[in-house]
């Protein structure tokens, strides 16, 4: 059994099932709705961000857990004297690996190892699963260190936002910018570009057209792919569109493993309804 305890934070997307799957353990977010602070995943799910957002106009606040919430999340595997890796949402994007670095030296443990995944949503969870894989076949925290290092800048993630509403109300792009893409019912591309948000091509059409197009558009992209895996992440979007994006990257034969996974509640409050994202590393 190995002594690497491998966990992130509930940006990493992950559905319960691989969590299970994989052993790997999630801290919450923290998502304010006006004066109340709920923990993303546990006391709060995205179609009531969604419900509460449209009856107020607002978008909820998101922050790192509180240092106490990190002790408390950390101490089991302490306990157990683990070595524990932890993957968290881009640095430059929240405190949470912070948070975690700060837990650690309140704790006096110095087997915590603290990655900036220099990505978000499953641009997390790919890394994670590749930890926890490696974990469970033996490998060393320093193998599995060195491992990231490598791939890390070769996390693609990149999502095509049905709104830029959402995003404005977080403080993620201007007003002008907003107004303006939602006027021309442009629906852009958003890369993860070194930890920061960039926006990449510009669709106009139904989101359903737009999605298709977008998951088409990045073939030659896919075929410089690492084969393990790769993720459709979304943050609501109907169910057939899914499918069908899905039924494309398996038909192209490239990937053994086309995993589906739901965005939780702090990507899906920057993001908002309708948003889709194909995320996988490269060669």
């Amino acid at each position: 059994m190995s002594n690497i305890k491998v966990v992130s934070d509930s940006t990493c997307d992950l559905s319960s099932d691989l969590l299970e799957k994989y052993d790997i353990s999630i801290i919450p977010l923290m998502i304010s709705l006006g004066d109340k602070t709920k923990k993303d995943g546990v006391e709060i799910s995205p179609d009531e961000i969604y419900s509460w957002s449209d009856e107020t106009g607002q978008t909820p606040k998101t922050a790192a857990p509180t240092i106490g919430d990190a002790i408390a999340f950390l101490e089991p595997f302490v306990k157990k004297g683990l070595d524990i890796i932890f993957f968290g949402i881009s640095e430059l994007m929240s405190a949470t690996c912070n948070v975690i670095r700060l837990a650690a030296q309140n704790m006096g443990y110095d087997r915590i190892f603290v990655v900036d995944s220099k990505s978000l949503s499953t641009g997390i969870g790919l890394q994670v699963l590749r930890a926890a894989i490696m974990a469970k076949n033996g490998a060393s925290v320093e193998d599995i260190l060195k491992d990231n290092s490598e791939i890390n800048s070769k996390v693609r993630a990149s999502f095509v936002v049905n709104t830029l509403t959402f995003l404005h109300r977080g403080g993620r792009c201007s007003g002008v910018a907003a107004l303006l893409a939602n006027t021309l019912r442009l629906k852009p591309e958003i890369v993860v570009n070194d930890g920061k948000m960039v926006v990449g091509k510009k669709y106009r059409g139904n989101i359903k057209s737009v999605l298709l197009k977008y998951a088409q558009d990045r073939k030659e992209q896919y075929l410089n792919a690492e084969s393990d895996r790769v993720f459709i992440t979304h943050s609501g979007c109907a169910k057939e569109v899914v499918d069908e994006i899905k039924q494309y990257l398996e038909g192209l034969k490239i990937f053994k493993e086309v995993l589906v996974t739901r965005a939780g509640g702090v990507i899906s409050s920057h993001c908002g309804p309708n948003t889709l994202g194909i995320l996988y590393i490269s060669k």
